[in-house]
């Protein structure tokens, strides 16, 4: 009798043991899944902190506020500074006329952008879209409004905005009044392409005989500009435009044709220089569409890009990756 109970009790004893390695197991077996779970959960966070990380050190890398963004005198003036290119890209070769150029025109910032915590800048492209858009009083809601070449602002305000913080143009482009089209204190900011684009700057501002050879198109000879508003844009912005953005093979960019518009360049800059870039007006209309113009204020078509060294749709590719990265915000359609 006393051996059955013996007997039973070690029976539920082993049945206890065995229920207990049972629970044992299974809670192991939730706890390793468990783990299995987190660990999945850990290394997707993980990798978006990692993505995160790289995304922030790329940009910062590639749009960074070292470099300055007008040429200065006392670069090339007290300290050598050699350049590996020669314009648009680099001033290997001008240092002589651009010394003579820098002595008469300014490098400063106007206090007012320097102390803004948050620059948020608005690049008006000249294309045809802003045409009826009304966006103008969305444009002179920004910090800074950079725009482009010879497009005009008296007339056109309620669909492109009154108010111009910067002008990047180019002598065959400074077709415009720089007091009627531009606020007092615009800063004109000649993109050089050429040597001869810094002895235009000098005949204007010093009112020496005017150039007549040497551009593709004939710059104004009359330029009513103030020599302390125009500024000499630094050639690193032309030269990571068409490394960075075009893909151009930096050690061919003196033999090649093909240079990025001042459009691309403006974005760039902006990209460098402030904290919130968003654009209008940029893309063009589809080749095939030979009638369509390609800006709001004048009746040129697609036809007239075919020769002007410019890649339209690779430029448009790289804008849209730009959008698509979020780097750049379009105001109108692209």
């Amino acid at each position: 009798m006393e051996e059955a109970e013996e007997n039973h009790i070690g029976l539920e004893v082993t049945n206890s043991s065995r229920h207990e390695s049972k629970s044992h197991r299974m809670g192991l077996h939730l706890l390793i899944k468990m783990i299995n779970k987190s660990r999945w959960k850990i290394l997707g966070l993980l990798a978006i902190f990692f993505v995160m990380v790289w995304y922030t050190v790329s940009r910062e890398e590639s749009y960074t506020r070292d470099h300055p963004l007008f040429l200065q005198l006392k670069d090339y003036f007290w300290v050598k500074t050699p350049s590996i290119y020669e314009l648009p890209y680099g001033t290997k070769g001008t240092e002589e006329i651009l010394l003579r150029v820098l002595a008469i025109t300014s490098y400063s910032l106007p206090e007012s952008l320097q102390r803004l915590k948050c620059r948020r800048c608005a690049v008006v492209g000249n294309g045809h879209r802003l045409r009826n858009s009304s966006m103008g009083q969305t444009i002179n809601k920004y910090d800074i409004v950079i725009r482009l070449n010879n497009a005009p602002v008296h007339g056109y305000e309620k669909d492109v905005g009154s108010k111009t913080t910067m002008r990047l143009f180019y002598p065959e482009s400074a077709h415009f009044n720089p007091k009627t089209e531009n606020d007092p204190n615009t800063l004109l900011v000649l993109v050089a392409f050429k040597p001869m684009d810094f002895q235009w700057v000098e005949t204007i501002l010093h009112d020496k005989k005017r150039l007549r050879k040497g551009f593709w198109k004939q710059p104004p000879l009359i330029w009513d500009a103030k020599p302390e508003q125009v500024r000499i844009l630094n050639p690193y912005f032309m030269e990571i435009t068409a490394a960075k953005l075009l893909h151009l093979p930096v050690k061919q960019l003196g033999r090649l044709k093909q240079k990025p518009t001042t459009g691309l360049v403006a974005i760039t800059l902006a990209l460098h220089f402030c904290d919130v870039v968003h654009i209008a007006g940029f893309g063009y209309p589809d080749s095939a569409n030979k009638k369509q113009t390609i800006h709001y204020y004048e009746q040129i078509t697609v036809k007239s890009m075919a020769s002007s060294g410019h890649n339209v749709s690779q430029e448009a590719l790289a804008i849209k990756k730009m959008l698509e990265l979020g780097l750049i915000k379009n105001l109108t359609y692209f």
